[in-house]
């Protein structure tokens, strides 16, 4: 089952990116972090793939993302169907109403800018 990319350069900085989108609604004010997340979720919508995943060697098939990956390398067998739909239809809604409310609803500042 598991098809585990290479551990090169590309897959620690996708570690990074994907570690930033997710601290993002925290860090980033909310209108630098939504348009990113916009930006990632329409290369999802036209492309149908993350061009990141190329640059270690990830094969996409097999409803493969990042995200499964990385849960399988320690260990935990996610349903790969369900993992996608939620990484590239939810996940990036809920990290933009994250932000909002944490920001705009709780009055909180970003942590950088």
């Amino acid at each position: 089952m598991p098809n585990h990319s290479k551990l090169n350069a590309v897959f620690w900085f996708h570690l990074l990116i994907t570690t930033i989108a997710w601290i993002g609604p925290f860090a980033f004010s909310w209108y630098w972090i939504i348009p990113v997340y916009v930006i990632v979720v329409v290369q999802f919508i036209f492309f149908k793939r993350c061009f990141v995943n190329a640059g270690h060697a990830a094969d996409e098939g097999n409803d493969y993302t990042f995200y499964a990956e990385l849960l399988e390398r320690v260990g935990f067998r996610p349903n790969r169907k369900r993992l996608k739909f939620f990484v590239r239809k939810l996940l990036y809604l809920f990290l933009s109403a994250v932000a909002l409310i944490w920001q705009l609803g709780l009055e909180q500042e970003p942590w950088f800018f």
